[in-house]
């Protein structure tokens, strides 16, 4: 990675917000460029010619724009379909307006991702739709199209840093600093580095629609002095949290009061984890559903309603941490959680998989997240170290909007491995339980994916990390429902039916080729033959206590309503109905969990003085396996298990 950052003076260093509307000034007092631009004919290579196409059009180096698009969306349209971050196709075009899906603090706090509208920085597609003449629409839906708006941003961003189309591509760094959409310095310069990075490595891949793109390397060193003139934002650089190896630096996500009133201010909360009873017990693996610059970009919002402690690329590996592991960061969806937890993004999109998952990504979170196991005494295994998708929705009202990523080609038994998780299991083997263990290189289950509510289609094969789940041990048996999930029981997205690598379930019966485990209150059959999708699993069961016909299940494990203190509304105990688990029914369990509940409404500009704190409880939880996601049973609701009685039992090998 190029080290060659150009330090602003002090009177540059103001916000990006003015350059961006210079920018935006300029850009539009331009003629229009016309709407004939090449049509690529429908074939393996056609997004390769629209690339060579755009770039004799406006004269952008066709290595730097292929370049561009690598690094933005590994060369995918994506159907048309926008990222989290709003950005529409191979150059991630932005058009984001209004309120965003709502905010990842949980607990069904009304609050929504905003962003500022009349930031260009989110309008790139409507500024590229002007400078080409066409409706915008166009771009999202045409890869050809926007490849031609990319580069003719990338031109006119070119002619307001140096007042020309440069001749050479060390030249366009400038352009491409400007390409990130950042006003931070350390982002958008990371961002101009990584893409001449691509450039001078090179890089080969087929899309998921087929496409063969080639970006041939070529050795080119950027001149840095294009982007001197750019008034980068230079924050403060605090120590960072990191392994002493890591290539990581701090870029802090926004934390700042919005309006008059005090509750509305993003993207995390002041806390001092893990001193005051607010333990650290999960790490939460996410991918950010769009670049790494333009994950930075949004987290740096102000009004922006989510973030994480840390965010890898996929490239290189390289760690931006944003959060101080001591706050609490807006990242799950459930504030339980949330307060028990570090999140970790990792730049991707969960349906293109392999596209985005490298080698070097998980290695590089895999060390991060065994150190922060390490620093914080969280257990290396998959009850602590979870997916979004493994993370429950606090009530009945939001299960459904919950999160699937990192998804099913997310390779969790290589990253275990990578973590050291076998190595630290000293618990005795349980025989009535079984973890969830199918090959992944082997495992190529068929899915499909809608990319909008008229574009669904056959996902390509590629490995995944789940084994489907039945009514009954037969393949023409329907798979497994949930009352939260409509999708086509093929979708990727569809988690109702999917039983994880590393997941660990109570064995409920075997037939022939097919094993069963209670999963989701019900009796569910996976194909097994041998038993090779299975390792034995370790730790304790719980079941319903005698005399009770079923239990309720809960998405946060809250204090009992007499352990808070004046001022402080108790929090509802309140059941994910219908989710239940009937008499007879046995879930892996860990716990038992004192109930607590992190009280934190209100901006604050430091934790001292504040309102904030912990409100701890007597009220006991087990933390259970219910089904791809994990819930909390009342301790008085359930018996365990003794192994010796376990009369299920894992056959010997």
């Amino acid at each position: 990675m190029n080290t060659n950052r150009v330090e602003p003076s002090g009177a540059q260093r103001w916000s990006l917000a003015g350059v961006w509307a210079g920018v935006a000034l300029s850009l539009l007092s331009l003629p229009a460029l016309g709407a004939e631009g090449f049509a690529p004919e429908a074939g393996p290579t056609s997004l390769q010619t629209a690339f060579s196409a755009a770039s004799r059009e406006f004269g952008v180096p066709e290595s730097l724009l292929l370049s561009v698009s690598y690094n933005v969306s590994r060369w995918e349209h994506h159907a048309g379909a926008p990222s989290t971050s709003g950005g529409y196709g191979p150059m991630h075009l932005t058009h984001v307006d209004g309120p965003q899906p709502g905010s990842l603090k949980g607990d069904d706090v009304d609050r929504y991702s905003m962003v500022d509208e009349n930031d260009p920085g989110f309008h790139t597609l409507d500024t590229a739709a002007q400078l080409l003449g066409v409706e915008p629409e166009v771009l999202k839906r045409d890869p050809a199209q926007n490849i031609r708006g990319g580069a003719a941003l990338l031109t006119q961003y070119a002619r307001y840093t140096l007042g020309r189309v440069p001749g050479n591509t060390a030249d366009w760094y400038g352009a491409v600093v400007l390409y990130s959409g950042s006003s931070d310095q350390s982002t958008a310069l990371g961002f101009a580095d990584a893409v001449y990075d691509t450039v001078r490595q090179g890089a080969v891949r087929t899309t998921s629609d087929g496409q063969q793109v080639t970006l041939r390397s070529d050795s080119i060193t950027p001149n840095p002095l294009t982007a001197a003139t750019l008034a980068l934002r230079v924050t403060s650089n605090p120590s960072t949290e990191c392994p002493l190896w890591a290539s990581c630096e701090f870029i802090p996500a926004a934390y700042a009061q919005n309006s008059s009133s005090p509750s509305n201010y993003g993207n995390y909360d002041l806390a001092k984890r893990p001193e005051g009873g607010v333990d650290i017990r999960y790490i939460v693996i996410h991918d950010t559903e769009g670049s790494y610059a333009s994950t930075l970009s949004v987290f740096q919002s102000p009004t922006y309603k989510a973030s994480a402690h840390y965010v890898v690329r996929a490239s290189d590996g390289h760690v931006a941490q944003m959060i101080p592991n001591a706050h609490v960061a807006w990242h799950a969806g459930n504030w339980y959680v949330n307060a028990h937890s570090v999140g970790i993004e990792h730049e991707g999109v969960a349906i293109e998989g392999a596209a985005w998952y490298s080698e070097q990504l998980y290695i590089s979170s895999a060390r991060l997240t065994r150190y922060l196991a390490l620093r914080f005494n969280v257990p290396l295994d998959r009850e602590h170290i979870v997916g979004h998708d493994n993370v429950p929705g606090t009530s009945t009202t939001n299960q459904a909007s919950q999160h699937w990523d990192p998804g099913p080609f997310w390779d969790w038994d290589h990253y275990m491995e990578l973590v050291g998780a076998e190595l630290e299991q000293r618990e005795p083997l349980n025989p009535g339980i079984v973890k969830i263990a199918p090959d992944f290189q082997t495992n190529t289950p068929a899915m499909t994916y809608c990319y909008s509510s008229t574009d669904c289609r056959a996902v390509p094969t590629q490995s995944a990390n789940f084994v489907y789940l039945y009514t009954a041990p037969s393949t023409s048996a329907s798979l497994i429902t949930n009352p939260f999930i409509t999708d086509t029981p093929s979708r990727a997205s569809n988690w109702a039916n999917k039983a994880a690598a590393g997941q660990q379930y109570a064995l409920a019966g075997h037939q022939g080729d097919w094993d069963a485990i209670w999963f989701s209150g019900q009796k569910a059959w996976f194909y097994s033959p041998g038993h090779v999708n299975t390792r034995r699993g370790f730790g304790m069961l719980v079941t319903p206590k005698a005399g009770k016909t079923s239990i309720p299940l809960y998405g946060r494990a809250y204090p009992e309503a007499g352990a808070y203190p004046a001022g402080i509304t108790p929090q509802a105990l309140i059941p994910l109905t219908p989710y239940s688990i009937p008499a007879g029914q046995r879930y892996v369990a860990i716990g038992p969990l004192k109930g607590d509940y992190y009280y934190s409404p209100t901006y604050a500009p430091q934790v001292e003085g504040s309102n904030k704190r912990d409100v701890p409880g007597q009220l006991l939880y087990y933390q259970v396996n219910f089904n791809h996601r994990f819930a909390y049973v009342l301790a008085s609701d359930v018996d365990v298990v003794p192994p010796a009685v376990d009369g299920s039992g894992f056959p010997e090998e």
